[in-house]
């Protein structure tokens, strides 16, 4: 016999089914408790309820754990290229030598846009903010492609739309931030590798070639490993949820795009780099922002530290630092930024008040040094959190599919007036 949770309302006693994931996390089922009570549960931010069975991505918050498909993100990290680890997220797997040249060669063969494509670009003011061009240009994809409208989350069909997708992405943000500069086109290289192509994309000229080197080529993938997937937070959430009505993969990714473009979200790694540079134009020491930090009644917050599921220490910071070390190193580069940014760690790694409150460096924390090593312009930096997050929205949008799921739709507490009779204009 399963175990149950008795719930206790107006004197009558309700048993809930208990469920138990594979990480031995605990659940109280109550998907009939309205039928059942006429009462629903209010949970804001949705932070202790569940939406969904997962096998995709396992967070343990309070011991710094995240595993793909089982796997430890630092073995992956250490291990995987970010096709290797799409591949991974996507199908549940590691691929096999002959899946990975299967699927290697998809994504070099939908890198290009259709021509018709490219001109859209023109379209937008130069201003225009590259989340929104990539939100837009993802759905504009799917009107040239007609046949990704209805696919099946399984077979030929499907692995043919995911790797459309998963290399379109990166070609989109390339032409936005190209056409934003007002600079011509690069067109997808199949000799480059993933990250290599993006590079190349985004930084070589008419007479030019832009030399991607290793270590740079080692650093974005390590930047797009650590983004892959996390879970339900607030885009992929978003994309289970427009998914869930049955729309195409591509209106729900672009859904979560819009949903990542949000400050506390995708934005805060853009944040913690305009910090910096604010603390830098000040002259003032970090000590000094430190103590603001601390203080309730100081607006200042110190972005990139802390986290709503990690309460000790994010997992993907303690890889990002390291790569972003080595970056710095290889290419003789000398950040101040990353100067204050180490201050500011070491300040708040000996302070009581972090310490208590478990406020360690986040993934935010560093990848935005690392994209600026790299030489990502700043209003690029969460375009590519989205290229890095594909895989994880594409494999969640599958598996809701392949779960049969049933449309998203939440409950709420009435709070307005009561019924009342219409006043016409002249009583009003």
């Amino acid at each position: 016999m399963s175990e149950k949770a008795t719930l206790t309302i107006e004197g009558k006693n309700y048993d809930l089914e208990i469920t138990i994931g594979s990480e031995n996390e605990k659940c109280i089922d109550i998907q009939q408790l309205r039928d059942a009570t006429g009462y629903i549960t209010m949970d804001h931010g949705f932070g202790n309820t569940g939406s969904c069975y997962s096998a995709i991505t396992y967070v343990d918050g309070d011991k710094g754990i995240l595993r793909y498909r089982g796997y430890p993100i630092e073995e992956i990290a250490e291990k995987a290229t970010f096709v290797e680890t799409a591949y991974l997220v996507l199908y549940g797997e590691l691929p096999k030598a002959s899946q990975l040249k299967a699927f290697s060669a998809r994504l070099k063969e939908h890198a290009p846009l259709h021509t018709n494509l490219e001109h859209h670009f023109s379209g937008f003011p130069t201003s225009a903010p590259p989340m929104a061009i990539l939100s837009a240009m993802l759905n504009l994809v799917s009107c040239f492609h007609p046949e990704v409208l209805d696919v099946p989350t399984t077979g030929a069909e499907f692995d043919r739309t995911a790797s459309l997708l998963l290399s379109k992405v990166r070609t989109i943000a390339a032409f936005a931030y190209r056409m934003a500069g007002g600079r011509p086109i690069n067109h997808p290289n199949p000799n480059l590798t993933y990250c290599g192509n993006f590079l190349h994309m985004m930084f070589s000229d008419p007479y030019q070639e832009y030399e991607v080197s290793p270590v740079i080529d080692k650093a974005l993938n390590l930047f797009l490993v650590l983004h892959a997937d996390h879970e339900q937070n607030c885009s992929t959430s978003t994309v289970r949820v427009v998914g869930s009505s049955r729309a195409n993969l591509f209106s729900s990714v672009a859904a979560g795009v819009c949903a990542l473009w949000g400050p506390l979200h995708g934005g805060a790694n853009a944040a913690v780099i305009e910090m910096l540079e604010d603390i830098k134009k000040s002259g003032r020491l970090p000590a000094y922002y430190i103590e603001k930090a601390k203080d309730k009644n100081d607006p200042f917050k110190l972005m990139g530290f802390g986290h709503r599921v990690y309460k000790n220490f994010d997992p993907r910071s303690l890889i990002l630092k390291k790569q972003v070390h080595d970056v710095l190193e290889a290419l003789h580069l000398d950040d101040d930024l990353l100067d204050i940014a180490l201050q500011l760690e070491q300040a708040t790694l000996q302070d009581d008040y972090f310490i208590k409150r478990n406020l360690y460096p986040n993934v935010d924390f560093y990848s935005g040094i690392l994209l600026r090593a790299i030489g990502i312009p700043l209003n690029m930096y969460t375009v590519m959190f989205a290229i890095g997050r594909m895989p994880g929205w594409i494999a969640n949008w599958k598996e809701l599919h392949d779960h049969k799921l049933r449309i998203s739709r939440p409950r709420q507490i009435y709070t307005g007036h009561t019924a009342r009779s219409f006043i016409p204009m002249a009583q009003r």
